[in-house]
């Protein structure tokens, strides 16, 4: 019997914050984290094969899906910010202890919450979300980094390139042997919440706050090594965002990481689905008892 999921929406500080969920709340909890440009639509598939064993729960980060969008004046649009707000969805929903999984921008959002609280975080599997600088793949980062250190009108045309359809597709296409297999509601769908008027300077302003992920790596890392926290990395190989390079980073704070480099590219839960859900299934079985 396949699980029911849940739409639901809960309001945090003021604002709403819609998420999905399923599964037993006496169950583990595994939160599920989403990237850039998407939403927890990203999940709609992967939170019925985990539910009959977990409790899931995969939320919209502001700004994103079906999620508040309020304007720049109204709330900062920081990664600390949107970590605050996963975090108050984290305590009205009563859960205290959870496993994640992050991608995208939902890797720095997980390292925070993790960073604030260790013992909360039970295991980590991570789907091209970075931790380490060897992730980065040119020419893309050069240009992203370029835009937040120095943003101006020599460095902001390519972050506003990154806002098209023709990126959104290719994040979803690009390196994947079969594109067949990734459905075109899914850049369909995020090109429609990404063309919100108003939602361009809110991407932007987000690109801006990125280099503050990256001077948390160290912290990450020491947390890592401390922790010793169960980590499995499922990482598409020819993601030209994030690179396998930053997934096999992982092996070096983690030794005992479990590391498997996908032929798929960034939103590697599209053309990967059953190995990813197998792979989670496994990992999640040891890590979490």
């Amino acid at each position: 019997m396949i699980p029911s999921v849940h739409h639901r929406t809960a309001t945090v500080d003021g604002l709403d914050v819609f998420y999905r969920e399923a599964g037993d709340p006496q169950a583990p909890t595994v939160v599920l984290l989403h990237g850039f440009p998407t939403s927890s639509h990203m999940f709609r598939h992967l939170i019925p094969a985990l539910a009959d064993r977990y409790h899931v729960v995969a939320p919209d980060h502001i700004g994103f899906g079906q999620s508040a969008m309020p304007s720049l004046d109204d709330f900062p649009y920081t990664f600390d910010a949107l970590t605050g707000i996963t975090s108050g969805l984290l305590r009205h929903l009563g859960i205290d202890r959870f496993a994640m999984y992050v991608q995208d921008y939902g890797a720095p959002i997980g390292w925070r919450l993790a960073l604030r609280s260790p013992d909360s975080v039970t295991a980590i599997v991570s789907q091209n979300g970075n931790a380490y600088e060897e992730g980065f793949v040119k020419p893309f980062w050069d240009a992203a980094l370029a835009y937040a250190q120095r943003p101006g009108p020599d460095t902001e045309g390519p972050m506003r390139g990154a806002l098209t359809p023709e990126i959104t597709r290719w994040q979803y296409v690009n390196g994947v042997p079969d594109p067949s297999l990734v459905s075109p509601d899914t850049w369909v769908h995020d090109q429609a919440l990404l063309d919100r008027p108003g939602n361009d300077e809110i991407q932007l302003k987000l690109f801006r706050d990125y280099p503050t992920n990256v001077d948390l790596y160290p912290q990450v890392h020491r947390y890592f090594r401390e922790s010793r926290v169960p980590l499995l990395a499922v990482w598409g190989a020819n993601d030209e965002i994030f690179g396998p390079a930053g997934a096999e980073a992982f092996g070096r704070d983690l030794p005992h990481a479990e590391i498997h480099l996908l032929d798929s590219g960034h939103f590697a839960l599209e053309s990967h689905l059953p190995a990813i859900a197998e792979l989670m299934r496994d990992f999640l079985g040891r890590a979490l008892g």
